[in-house]
């Protein structure tokens, strides 16, 4: 009997721990309106160059612009929802929102986020567009890694398949497009739907 209550109580210690280590609010349901915001930006912006006359963005042309726009409302919407659902999750299970562990997950999501970012206007300005859905893929796929250790929903199998998409649409740049709405769109709305029924609905 002893003996049992001794091993309940070191696996309990260890869920603490696990526990107090780890961001355990992200909600799933971010992750399917992220996946659906990408579909229909996805759409917008195809929408935008089939009807522009050309089959590529030009970098200072109009379409180039309003497909920029159109990728931020993506990135802003996708931000804004994860936000208030993971904060309404939080409430609901009386867990802290903004701690250390957050903040490490933040930082650690950020950095090669920004770093890839950066990179990919740096080659946008060299005209070099064929790359651009690859790189997006690979750079947000690194930053799930990296902030994978300090969250729960094991979001690096996210991270790795975004990386293995961009790496085929690096070999494939003609499918680049159709590539980044399997990863950014498809993916994310998987993975979502997995990690609401798998945590959120507990």
């Amino acid at each position: 009997m002893e003996s049992k209550d001794y091993l309940k109580n070191i696996s309990e210690i260890k869920d603490l721990m696990n526990k107090s280590s780890r961001f355990i609010s992200l909600s799933g349901l971010s992750g399917i309106m992220a996946g659906i915001y990408a579909l229909i930006g996805g759409a917008i912006a195809y929408w935008l160059v089939d009807n522009s006359g050309n089959d590529y963005l030009i970098l200072d042309g109009r379409i180039f612009t309003l497909a920029m726009l159109d990728l931020f409302l993506i990135a802003f919407l996708s931000i804004i929802t994860g936000i208030y659902l993971t904060t309404k999750k939080a409430k609901r299970n009386g867990v802290k929102i903004w701690d250390n562990t957050s903040k490490r997950l933040v930082i650690n999501f950020i950095i090669p986020l920004l770093a890839g970012g950066l990179y990919i206007l740096i080659i946008l300005g060299q005209g070099k567009y064929g790359h651009t859905g690859g790189l997006m893929l690979i750079f947000y796929g690194l930053a799930l890694i990296n902030a994978s250790k300090y969250s729960i929903g094991n979001i690096r199998y996210l991270g790795f398949t975004e990386i293995i998409l961009g790496l085929i649409a690096a070999l494939l740049p003609g499918y680049g497009f159709w590539l980044w709405i399997l990863g950014f769109g498809v993916a994310h709305i998987i993975y979502g739907t997995w990690m609401h029924f798998k945590y959120d609905k507990n």
